[in-house]
């Protein structure tokens, strides 16, 4: 496998330990090359805009910003590094904070290895990563999503191509649309559920039985 065909990896922590250790399990893949590590978010961020990694794994509770407000930053900057936030806080307020700044997925510290390999994996494609007892507290606390009856059909399309893990350009060639019309309706979409991520609007169309995702991969 060569270095192209990896999957880049940056890890985010600000216990150097629990660093070492998570670049220990990640190395060990062969698909994986871990680029850089950062003990704040600040670190983080300056390392997405510099390397471009394919993959953010992120402590949630850091020095100066947090994993949630490092998302926002690199989203508002441009970027497109998929973030997946290892945190020991589940609680429902921090996993829906994440998701809504734009993390793909949201896992637990208690995860064993293999289930954070299988996550860096899953948001590389484009996939949704929670643990199954939390995307069914989240899709309860969107039960009152009420504009998702509102979606027009090629906003159905576009929201089914989502939670296959497409991204804007792919949904753009497979529906024959431009780039520009594709977020246009992503606008519309996250308008009428009333999200503000991707995410979001996958775990809000799925509550509403327009796409099917499983609650864990």
């Amino acid at each position: 496998m060569t270095v192209g065909d990896r999957i880049s990896l940056v890890i985010a922590d600000d216990h150097t330990l629990v660093r070492e250790g998570t670049r220990q399990i990640l190395e060990r893949q062969p698909d994986f090359e871990v680029v850089g590590e950062a003990g704040t978010g600040e670190e983080a961020a300056r390392l997405v805009e510099r390397l471009s990694p394919d993959v953010l794994v992120m402590d949630l509770r850091m020095p100066g910003w947090n994993g949630i407000e490092t998302t926002e930053r690199m989203r508002s900057r441009g970027a497109t590094t998929s973030v997946l936030i290892v945190s020991a806080y589940d609680d429902d307020e921090y996993v829906a904070a994440a998701l809504r700044a734009g993390a793909a997925g949201y896992l637990p510290k208690t995860a064993p290895a293999a289930r954070l390999i299988d996550a860096v994996r899953q948001v590389h494609a484009g996939h949704v990563v929670l643990e199954a007892e939390m995307t069914g507290r989240l899709a309860r606390a969107l039960r009152d999503t009420s504009g998702a009856t509102a979606l027009s059909s090629r906003e159905l399309d576009v929201i089914r191509l989502v939670a296959q893990g497409l991204r804007n350009k792919e949904i753009a060639l497979e529906l024959r649309i431009s780039l520009r019309t594709v977020e246009g309706h992503m606008q519309g979409i996250f308008s009428k559920l009333g999200v503000g991520s991707r995410t979001e609007a996958i775990l809000a169309a799925a509550n509403h039985h327009l796409v099917d995702i499983a609650e864990t991969r």
